[in-house]
């Protein structure tokens, strides 16, 4: 087959179509900021909380739905309120040692999610007009749609850089934020504002069944290559955007669902990352040990 022909129809014909670029502009913002928060979830296993802050969002999303009669940014407005209150909501619980997070984690989930599940039912057709929270529905972005994404995009990742060593010291190294008298409760609840701020906009691409995803695995990946916190936030967001646009490519020629695509993409990266990883792989630790005996 003529090369030309070939790049024509695997990677130009996929792009041709608006709803498809503006789908693919949506994931690489996405996989970036998911990435640069995601090395925060990782290095503090804050997983969980990632998890949980996906779930606590379906009050709001129910109540903006019902209000805006569907429109997909009142829904995301929504959804990043509730997602906000849930998170300095499990700041408040846990300030002080008086609940351990996980256990707060697990309290405002639950509470929520049923919260959200009881204002959904009361919805006419909810199974299916609130299906897309569930697995994402990231083909339907538009153009106001993309606009609030960059601009939560930009406000997480510029917060992030303007308080990327404040963040580090009470992340790390508490004692030491003491005594240069951080304002580490106010650092703690405004990195939980902007996991759930980050959260909020990967839903448009995964969905609240897959979200974690977007946060773990790219940062996960970048750990078996990287040491540093700030290299392992770059890293993180080019894989999660590489993986994410791959997932797309898939998502067309494959006919299936862009959430699975995508998740599926960087859960590949990472297995090859585990078993490959210079220095660091499955199969590289297996021939030092080889060497050894």
């Amino acid at each position: 087959m003529d090369i030309q022909l070939l790049i024509q129809q695997v990677l130009i014909e996929p792009i041709s179509l608006p709803f498809m670029q503006r789908a693919m502009i949506a994931v690489i913002l996405i996989g970036l900021v998911s990435g640069v928060m995601g090395a925060y979830v990782v290095t503090r296993g804050m997983a969980f909380l990632g998890d949980a802050l996906a779930h606590t969002i379906l009050p709001g999303v129910a109540i903006a739905y019902l209000a805006g009669g569907g429109n997909s940014q009142w829904v995301l407005i929504g959804g990043m309120g509730a997602g906000i209150l849930s998170a300095l909501g499990i700041g408040f619980l846990t300030r002080g040692g008086r609940l351990s997070e996980d256990t707060a984690i697990g309290v405002v989930f639950a509470g929520a999610l049923a919260l959200g599940i009881g204002i959904i039912s009361k919805a006419q057709n909810y199974s299916t007009d609130l299906t897309h929270i569930l697995i994402g529905n990231v083909l339907a972005v538009g153009s106001d749609d993309l606009l609030l994404i960059a601009v939560v995009g930009l406000i997480v990742v510029g917060l992030v850089v303007l308080f990327y060593k404040e963040f580090l010291i009470v992340s790390f190294d508490p004692t030491l934020g003491e005594t240069l008298r951080l304002p580490g409760e106010f650092l703690r609840l405004l990195l939980l504002a902007l996991l759930a701020m980050t959260v909020v906009i990967s839903l448009q691409a995964v969905g609240v069944a897959l979200v974690a995803a977007m946060l773990v695995t790219p940062a996960a990946t970048a750990r078996f290559f990287v040491k540093r916190l700030h290299h392992m936030m770059i890293l993180a967001a080019l894989i999660a955007a590489f993986g994410n646009v791959v997932g797309m490519y898939l998502t067309w020629h494959l006919r299936v669902a862009p959430s699975a695509a995508i998740v599926l993409t960087l859960t590949a990266l990472f297995l090859l990352a585990f078993f490959f990883a210079p220095g660091k792989g499955y199969l590289w630790s297996l021939l030092g040990r080889t060497a050894h005996r």
